[in-house]
């Protein structure tokens, strides 16, 4: 992208995004990374999307090195994408009066503290609904309210243990449970919350009515491990145990090559049938009884996954994608974090892209990765500073000055000071 593309990027960015979700207004009340990510994703499809911090801001901001101004750290760069900030104290009652408010004009509210903690804030459901009955008032937590775990606290790292993750990575190495080294829970269900968000303001669009929706981590991702891992105790009586034995088995990995590692996945008939002709041993598949069907190659897939590993360790890498190429057996060398950045596919469709952001300078961020034939999603705005639009927002909601300064000046909200280049909305 030259220097007058960006500009031109920048200054649309600036005035709101298009896209399938434009003219939505999501209330943001969400921290950290599973509620972000999901709202992240709405503002990226165009949706206006108010984050709703405190006058400490979203404590992900500090995570990480700091470019320019400090609380823009690479985490909280990567999450909130889109998005405006306003900054309310909402033990305050000024503040709870601003939040609800623009609570009355949004389509979404967004919350990921326990539901007690938004009823002692008096944010409960039904204080929003007869204010907004169109209002989707959607949280995201831990456990349903339903069970006796109602009024606990998660986060990732005991979702993914309550989930029997780490019990599935050590199935598979033989060592300790470990967690998986990726925030897996807060993404996947801020990936569901998204996907619910968009179902149900299509459902109102048929009913009129808001409603509450209730999204749980530990319910969603119990629900993604087990759908593969129920395996033999699907049936009642049981026929079999707990455990895909492709996903478990300890061969299931990257393969080394005599210089590298790939991925290389031999599934189908027609694909261990061009396997093995490339590897000189076609009769396997005739004579060799574990090869039969992809029953039987499932309950012998760690052998079957050992005779691969042995077979690509005698070739390179390159050799094995031109041995492969036409045979549709996928083979993929292993990228590191360095690698991927130099992918020449994601080159090819400029995916890491670099950015010049107004408070952190030059950066480097992902795109959407969806693609659109006719509302495709326009530039969005940069992630905000902490309070960077706490006078436009409520200004929006109808507040006059006089009521917004009196708010800053008793601490209900906080706006980002002005800067040298102008930055701030004060």
């Amino acid at each position: 992208m030259n220097n007058s593309q960006q500009m031109a990027c920048d200054d649309s960015a600036a005035r709101g995004s298009a896209g399938p979700l434009a003219g939505v207004k999501v209330v943001d009340i969400t921290s950290v990374l599973m509620g972000p990510s999901a709202t992240q994703m709405l503002a990226e499809l165009g949706a206006d999307v108010v984050k709703v911090e405190s006058p400490e801001g979203d404590v992900i901001r500090a995570i990480g090195p700091q470019g320019r101004e400090q609380g823009l750290g690479p985490l909280f760069l990567g999450a909130n994408r889109g998005k405006r900030s306003i900054s309310l104290d909402l033990k305050s009652d000024a503040g709870r009066e601003a939040l609800l408010a623009l609570a009355g004009k949004a389509d979404v509210l967004a919350y990921n503290v326990r539901p007690q903690a938004m009823e002692r804030l008096g944010l409960g459901y039904e204080a929003l609904a007869a204010i907004n009955p169109r209002l989707l008032y959607v949280g995201m937590f831990g456990f349903s309210q339903r069970g006796r775990l109602a009024k606990s606290a998660a986060f990732d790292d005991l979702i993914q243990a309550a989930s029997a993750l780490p019990h599935a990575l050590a199935c598979t190495t033989g060592a300790v449970p470990r967690y998986l080294p990726f925030n897996v829970g807060d993404r996947m269900v801020g990936l569901y919350a998204f996907g619910v968000i968009s179902a149900a303001l299509y459902g109102r669009t048929q009913t009129g009515r808001g409603q509450r929706i209730d999204i749980p981590m530990f319910e969603t991702v119990a629900s993604q491990v087990m759908g593969d891992h129920l395996y033999g105790q699907t049936f009642m009586p049981a026929q079999g145990g707990f455990g895909y034995p492709r996903l478990l088995s300890p061969e299931r990995r990257p393969y080394r090559t005599q210089d590298g590692y790939v991925c290389c996945l031999v599934y189908t008939d027609s694909q261990w049938r061009a396997f093995l002709k490339c590897i000189g041993r076609e009769e396997l598949f005739t004579n060799d009884p574990r090869l039969a069907s992809i029953a039987t190659r499932t309950n012998h897939i760690s052998e079957l996954y050992g005779l691969v590993s042995d077979e690509l360790a005698k070739r390179t890498t390159a050799q094995w994608q031109a041995l492969l190429a036409e045979s549709d057996i996928p083979v993929f060398p292993m990228h590191t974090f360095e690698t991927l950045l130099d992918d020449p596919h994601l080159a090819d469709i400029g995916f890491f892209r670099e950015r010049n952001h107004p408070a952190v300078g030059k950066i480097r961020e992902t795109a959407v990765p969806s693609e659109w034939s006719d509302t495709p999603p326009g530039p969005v705005r940069p992630v905000p500073s902490l309070g960077e639009h706490t006078v436009e927002v409520l200004r929006e909601a109808g507040f006059d000055d006089e009521k917004i300064q009196h708010m800053l000046a008793s601490g209900a909200a906080k706006a980002r000071p002005v800067s040298d280049s102008g930055r701030s909305d004060t």
